[in-house]
């Protein structure tokens, strides 16, 4: 199975925008052979704490029908980062729309400690089918956590999906930690990471593959927008600059 993390710099609550640059990445993964995509934390919003509850959409919304129609035409799946509304608050989400299939939305269960004033923490893991593969998405900060990989790997997961909106020092924390998740379960890691301002930092890029031995197949730098593109089957991994 051939995968994508895109590192993107997401435009400040403009969903109108960050939607149809979406969905020029998804085109772009599409015709390189990918069969599912990963965007960073938040993506379709940026990752803006205080605008979540402006911006948050149902999974069910109308605007994301562009969306979903582009997946079923190119037959490809696209894991996106929106804030979704429940009844208990508003939480930090990962819509996973697939091809021919309704959209799955995976919640994120443990928040930062500077999330809470704006979200509230989801009680779900998820683990699904794509492909040959079993995968378990995750989104930053939780998937620090070794126990939520664990779990994932109890489930069955056989890759570990990673959404994060990450500065330069949590980067370089994913990089040291991941690897040991990889090696631990046995499983791949793929993690998109966020480029340019957002909230109070600035993205920091650094998005990469690992194999399940824990090897760093491939990474993007801390500035540059791009694609890691990962061959489970091959064992590779390469970037390739967003054309979009």
């Amino acid at each position: 199975m051939k995968l994508c993390a895109v590192q993107l710099a997401s435009r400040k609550g403009d969903l109108a925008s960050n939607l149809l640059r979406h969905m020029r990445c998804i085109e772009q993964a599409a015709s390189l052979g990918i069969e599912l995509v990963v965007f960073p934390e938040l993506s379709l919003t940026g990752y803006e704490p205080t605008l979540a509850r402006q911006v948050a959409l149902p999974l069910t919304c109308a605007r994301l029908e562009p969306l979903q129609a582009l997946c079923d035409k190119l037959a490809i799946s696209a894991a996106v980062g929106l804030p979704l509304p429940s009844a208990e608050g508003i939480r930090i989400g990962m819509p996973i729309l697939r091809p021919g299939l309704p959209a799955l939305a995976y919640v994120k269960q443990r928040l930062h400690e500077d999330e809470r004033p704006f979200f509230t923490p989801g009680d779900q893991p998820l683990v699904f089918d794509a492909g040959p593969l079993t995968i378990a998405p995750a989104i930053c900060y939780e998937s620090m956590f070794i126990d939520h990989a664990a779990h994932a790997h109890r489930l069955g997961a056989e890759l570990y999906l990673v959404s994060v909106a990450k500065t330069a020092k949590g980067i370089r924390e994913g990089h040291e930690h991941y690897p040991q998740v990889a090696r631990a379960f046995s499983m791949p890691v793929l993690m998109a990471n966020c480029v340019g301002p957002c909230d109070s930092f600035v993205g920091a890029g650094g998005s990469a593959a690992w194999d399940r031995h824990g090897n760093l197949l491939a990474a993007l730098t801390d500035k540059a927008e791009g694609m890691i593109l990962l061959d489970v089957a091959s064992n590779t991994a390469r970037a390739v600059p967003l054309e979009i």
